[in-house]
């Protein structure tokens, strides 16, 4: 079930009259259980978020005949997203054309785990023949610890429908299209292991062992600039089937150059670079560790202080000669402090010194909260009349 589909290689559309692969293949007794080897698990274990933030980026191709022609054009997006609560990346795949006049093409949608776990995958392929239109849709969705697999797979009015069930444990090392397209990027930047041997699902939607490895650096002519690319080599074998291989070359920062499955007279290629991403050309601001001032001990600092400290000790002086009910405004209130004991002290003072102000409505809480414990001393001739300054006693 490669992304290209119909487009670049076999994809599990069959011509009218042919016949679908049966599922003797699963009850075979000699058949072997398709598993990710340890490499693989390794490689897999071993990707980073940084790895994954190298990635997000759009691929575009165009389908290229043996003869030149374009035929079609192929786009991967991969960017970040959520899926039921969980950080992953989402996988937008289409690839449509025209080859001998008859429309075909693929589209995936896919979102893939930080391990690359295929958490829901819809990948959809079809060709239009002149008499009948050939269709097949597949869904892979991981939930309650196991993956369901449904395919539909369509030849005009006749539609056959069929659906598998596998536990998270069969599908461990489990390498979906979507997963796939994340993976060849990230090999493109970091290598290729040797001995690498994945699990996929083949054209037929049957589970086998999926390989990968390194191809030889070439050159490669992009729009005007000849590139040295790097080549990664998968293959999906089958049961009962000659195996699909697909070779696919890589720019260093891992955009695909071009991609051509073998045997297939169609070529993905790249037409131009790609444009760099933006780069934040801010300088980072210096930074100044914090030393101790020891004020003190330097004689120039320490003469500033004491010219300051007289200079204020002045000023105030000055200010309190010419202001002298602030001296009794202050006893008063330190006596009516003392003779209350409040327990909250700021409150206290915030309702006593509200009874200056000409806003302060009659019935203020501090007259009402606070009852007096004594019969306090006449008015002060500096202030106004005050709701503390009753003549009753209580």
């Amino acid at each position: 079930m490669d992304v290209l589909g119909a487009l670049d290689g076999p994809s599990g559309l069959q011509q009218p009259g042919e016949q679908e692969a049966s599922g003797e293949a699963e009850n075979a007794p000699d058949l072997p259980l398709a598993e990710a080897n340890k490499t693989a698990l390794d490689f897999l274990d071993s990707i980073t978020t940084e790895d994954l933030q190298d990635i997000l980026f759009t691929d575009s191709l165009v389908a290229i005949s043996t003869i030149g022609k374009e035929l079609g054009e192929f786009t991967v997006t991969v960017e970040p997203a959520r899926h039921n609560g969980e950080d992953c990346l989402l996988i937008h795949a289409n690839s449509h054309g025209t080859i001998d006049n008859i429309p075909m093409g693929t589209s995936l949608r896919a979102y893939i785990s930080k391990n690359l776990k295929t958490l829901d995958q819809n990948h959809h392929e079809y060709v239009e023949l002149e008499d009948v239109q050939l269709d097949k849709k597949t869904h892979i969705i991981y939930k309650d610890g196991q993956y369901i697999l449904n395919k539909i797979v369509a030849r005009g009015q006749e539609v056959q429908r069929t659906a598998e069930t596998f536990s998270e444990d069969r599908l461990k090392g489990f390498i979906s299209e979507g997963s796939n397209l994340i993976l060849q990027r990230i090999m493109a930047r970091k290598g290729v292991p040797e001995d690498l041997v994945f699990i996929s699902f083949d054209a037929e939607a049957k589970l086998w062992t999926a390989t990968y490895r390194g191809l030889d650096d070439r050159t490669q002519r992009v729009g005007e600039q000849e590139v040295t690319v790097k080549g990664i080599e998968r293959t999906i074998n089958s049961y009962g089937s000659v195996p699909d291989t697909w070779q696919s070359y890589f720019l260093p920062d891992g955009h695909l150059a071009s991609r051509v499955h073998v045997g297939s007279p169609v070529t993905m290629h790249l037409l131009r670079i790609p444009e760099p991403p933006p780069v934040d050309d801010r300088e980072e601001k210096p930074s100044f560790p914090r030393k101790p001032l020891n004020w003190e001990e330097d004689m120039q600092l320490y003469s500033q202080f004491l010219d300051r400290k007289e200079e204020l000790k002045g000023d105030h002086a000055t200010y309190m000669r010419h202001h002298p009910e602030l001296k009794a405004l202050l006893a008063d209130f330190l006596q009516f402090l003392l003779l209350r004991k409040p327990e909250d002290i700021v409150s206290f003072a915030a309702d006593y010194f509200s009874s200056f102000s000409a806003s302060t409505k009659a019935g203020s809480a501090y007259a009402t909260a606070q009852e007096p414990r004594f019969t306090p001393r006449p008015t002060s001739p500096y202030k106004k009349q005050g709701p503390y300054s009753t003549t009753s006693t209580h």
